[in-house]
């Protein structure tokens, strides 16, 4: 039974003094009690979700790239925010949303050197400090292989969800068989809870969870064979119904997937599809990740049905908090009793910082509890970071890589196309290769001092391996497309989608750089000669979905072949290529030219592996003397360009990077074309006109 608060409008009192003055029959005794019971509140019971996600072994407050502390980041500093969060209210969970084990130093160091038998993952020490709920799987969790994914989450002291994954093979790990799902599918657990008339209650939070299907693409060489990743919508679709008839009272989903398009018809394959699951029947909440987005922000403002002030999408609580632990999810629902259970009646979503960029203030300090937990594994990583590795001749800076032909990318598309050529089949020997990288590090999206910081510095002289892991941030393999030159054309008109279109009539300031296309989407593909035609528009959006058929910012697009011959127009369309890439970009198909079917070569070599050996082969240490005898020489080759623009009036096009002394310099003695700074911004950013004329 729930205990009733007894409490009385003037009104009440009115009519019950009223009552008792002319004596109460047993009628009026009954008509006093039902007035009573529609008067009193209802006791109610206010649970609040608490969530991370796309940590990516982001656990300290630590720039292992610097070697400074970061304080716009990291599980230690969320952890500060999670205790205040706990402490307001009486009832509360923690779930983390995947992307957990790689993307940061520390990660990496820990796949290198691998674990020991019952030995835990840094990572796992410092989530069983602050005793998560409950987990799901992000497609970054397979990078490492499965093996090591099964050996990390042991280590969890919490339990581990994924509905859309299944074993593929005889056996996956212990107890689980072809056709089992990997981990459980949904949990639903029955948790005390306090109601506001302070009496215990239990409730049925159920949790599920959902990963990508592409995984399936994105790591193919650990994954084909071993498991199957089905479609998000449909098992949402076909598992909600069980959970609710199992007895769930609230139902959670834990969605590695981002927003997505509003539409009533998504796409069940689609890769981001939280809005499409907050339309399904008896869902709660829809905890969302992936995207490394915020919401609710400014941005889906305009988004249908979506009230970014509550956090609520089609009337349910959402929330995106970011990444690398510098947001803190916080969903709000309040449970009201009903005759079949327990029911939302309100609920509320945002996402808290730990960092005020406008301030620059940090807004939380490192718990203690979570930075001992993983002070070996911290030291270890700095250690690790420290290794020498070769010698470079210049610089390598990424301040001006989406404004010119870059060290930093240069790099990476030389030590990758000098791998392939050594490993390519007899029968693909007489093609040309190529080879495709992005500037991963280049400023991000400008909104704030942790994007100004978001560049590749690495300095000339003696390298590390923290200075590879700047250059090279994700442990991609090495993988080899073969594409026509007419695909190659359409590839990179995908990637100058990068650029805002020039306006060559206006004379008004112009900003250059799309900063809603990702950076590690705008790939330079070396070994062929082009310009770039910003006055154009762009035939593709980020997403290479055509936009105009008939627009063609990619001009004067040719290669020289072994005998000096240029290739340009039709004869470069008809040429076949070999180019190197990664395996993100080979099996998405996002790209003209990539997909599954274009794969002539698969590799087990990271593409960061692949950087460092050429490194150090190009260093030539010796061993004898303890000298190296030569060094890399990281120099852009300058093969693609922004074509010049012919107008009639002056024109004026501006870029941001980073705001520092060394991004002055290096601009300053760097520059393609002339570049002028203009004025700093607060975001730690500073504008630069460029004369394209």
């Amino acid at each position: 039974m729930l205990r009733r608060h007894t409490s009385f409008s003037p009104a009440t009192l009115s009519v019950l003094l009223t009552m008792s003055l002319l004596g109460c029959s047993k009628a009026n005794h009954s008509q006093l009690t039902e007035l009573k019971t529609e008067q009193e509140p209802q006791p109610v019971v206010h649970l609040r979700v608490l969530e991370t996600t796309d940590l990516h072994a982001n656990i300290m407050d630590y720039n292992y790239y610097t070697g400074n502390t970061d304080a716009t980041l990291g599980l230690a500093r969320t952890a500060s925010l999670i205790a205040a969060a706990r402490a307001e209210v009486p009832n509360s969970v923690l779930v983390d949303n995947g992307d957990l084990i790689q993307g940061s130093p520390l990660g990496d160091y820990v796949a290198f050197k691998g674990l020991a038998a019952g030995e835990i993952h840094p990572v796992m020490q410092a989530m069983n400090v602050l005793n998560y709920d409950v987990a799901t799987l992000g497609n970054h969790e397979f990078n490492f292989g499965l093996d090591f994914m099964y050996q990390t989450l042991a280590g969890a002291n919490f339990p581990y969800i994924s509905a859309n994954v299944y074993c593929a093979a005889e056996q996956c790990r212990e107890g689980v068989f072809n056709g089992d799902h990997l981990y459980p599918p949904y949990l639903i657990q029955k948790k005390a809870v306090l109601d506001t008339a302070g009496e215990t209650q239990h409730i049925n939070v159920g949790y599920i969870g959902f990963v990508p299907p592409q995984v399936m693409q994105w790591d193919k060489q650990h994954l084909a064979g071993k498991i199957r990743v089905e479609s998000i919508l449909t098992s949402a679709q076909q598992m909600i119904p069980k959970m609710k008839a199992e007895g769930a009272d609230v139902i959670i989903v834990l969605a590695h997937s981002g927003l997505g398009q509003a539409t009533d018809t998504p796409d069940p394959q689609a890769e981001q599809l939280a809005y499409a699951l907050t339309l399904l029947p008896d869902v709660n909440a829809v905890l969302s990740g992936h995207s490394h987005s915020l919401f609710p922000d400014a941005r889906y403002q305009h988004l249908p049905n979506t009230d970014i002030s509550t956090g609520l999408i089609n009337g349910v609580p959402t929330v995106i908090p970011g990444r690398w632990g510098d947001h803190l999810g916080v969903v709000d629902l309040t449970l009201s009793p009903s005759a079949s259970g327990w029911q939302v009646i309100a609920a509320t979503a945002k996402a808290l910082p730990v960092f005020d960029h406008t301030t620059q203030q940090a807004l939380v300090t490192a718990d203690s509890a979570v930075v001992k937990a993983v002070t070996a594994g911290h030291q270890g990583t700095i250690d690790f970071m420290q290794r020498p590795i070769g010698y470079a001749a210049s610089d390598m800076y990424s301040f001006l890589a989406q404004i010119q032909d870059d060290p930093t990318v240069q790099i990476v598309a030389d030590a990758q196309q000098a791998r392939v050529k050594s490993l390519l089949p007899t029968e693909w020997l007489h093609l040309p290769v190529l080879s495709a990288a992005a500037p991963f590090k280049a400023g991000g999206r400008r909104n704030s001092s942790n994007d100004a910081q978001q560049y590749v510095q690495v300095a000339k002289g003696e390298l590390s391996f923290r200075n590879a892991a700047d250059l090279y941030q994700y442990p991609n393999t090495l993988v080899a497309v073969k594409a026509t030159g007419a695909e190659i054309k359409d590839w990179l008109e995908c990637a100058a989608n990068q650029f805002n279109r020039i306006d060559i009539t206006s004379s008004a300031p112009q900003q250059l750089i799309n900063t809603a296309h990702a950076t590690y989407n705008f790939d330079v593909i070396n070994g062929i000669e082009y310009q770039i035609d910003v006055s154009q528009p762009a035939k593709f959006n980020g997403r290479c979905e055509l936009e105009d058929a008939n627009a063609s910012r990619i001009v004067n697009l040719s290669y020289i072949d072994a005998t000096g011959k240029r290739l340009t127009g039709d004869a470069f369309a008809a040429q076949a290529f070999i180019v190197a890439t990664n395996n993100y970009r080979a099996f998405t198909g996002l790209f003209a030219g990539t997909g599954s079917h274009k794969v002539i070569l698969e590799t087990p070599d990271t593409n960061r592996e692949v950087l460092v050996n050429y490194i150090t082969a190009q260093s030539k240490f010796d061993s004898a003397t303890q000298r190296y005898l030569a060094a890399v020489q990281p120099a852009a080759d300058h093969n693609w360009r922004l074509l010049p623009l012919q107008s009639p009036v002056t024109l004026d096009i501006r870029f941001q990077t980073q705001d520092s002394e060394i991004a002055d310099h290096f601009v300053k003695t760097q520059q393609f074309r002339p570049m002028t700074k203009i004025k700093t911004l607060p975001t730690g950013f500073a504008e630069y006109r460029i004369d394209l004329q």
